[in-house]
């Protein structure tokens, strides 16, 4: 049994945990917190998202955690290798602040809104519903999943805890 267990996810990182371990990831800001949660077995996903497009990606090693496009793939096959089916699985989401005001209206620094886009379409592209989601806005949040009841939470100073 693997309850009290935190499993700290970092920036431009992923992992998966089971049997009531707790996921969280901190320091949300324009980023976005993923989960994908299997309900049958608990098992869950969560990535730290930090850029839309792997596009933009230097020549060398690819951070498959770190962009959009790549982390959902390599998420759903971690979670898929050890006994996910991806037709049970849900997502929920946080974070994609816009965390300063801009002076200028140009879309490359929209970096939130654009993150909490490419998200949602990677998402439709696997076929993978978004059971909830806590996006937006001007600040940061920390979030959790727990794999034994599949609760999402999100902290924020702002806002306190709330569970999706």
């Amino acid at each position: 049994m693997t309850e009290d267990v935190l499993i700290k996810v970092g920036m431009a990182d992923l992992n998966i945990a089971a049997c009531g371990a707790v996921l969280r990831t901190m320091g949300l800001g324009s980023c976005v917190g993923l989960t994908l949660y299997d309900p049958l077995i608990n098992l869950g996903g969560m990535a730290h998202i930090m850029l839309p497009s792997s596009e933009i990606a230097r020549d060398g090693h690819l951070n498959a955690a770190k962009y959009a496009d790549t982390a959902i793939p390599a998420l759903l096959k971690l979670m898929t290798n050890h006994g996910a089916a991806a037709s049970r699985l849900a997502a929920k989401l946080a974070g994609g602040a816009q965390m300063f005001a801009l002076a200028s209206g140009g879309d490359s620094m929209r970096i939130g809104p654009r993150n909490v886009e490419a998200v949602k379409l990677a998402l439709e592209k696997f076929g993978i519903p978004i059971a909830a989601e806590d996006t937006g806005g001007r600040y940061g949040r920390t979030v959790e999943l727990d794999t034994g009841s599949g609760v999402y939470s999100i902290r924020s100073v702002q806002y306190g805890v709330k569970e999706i």
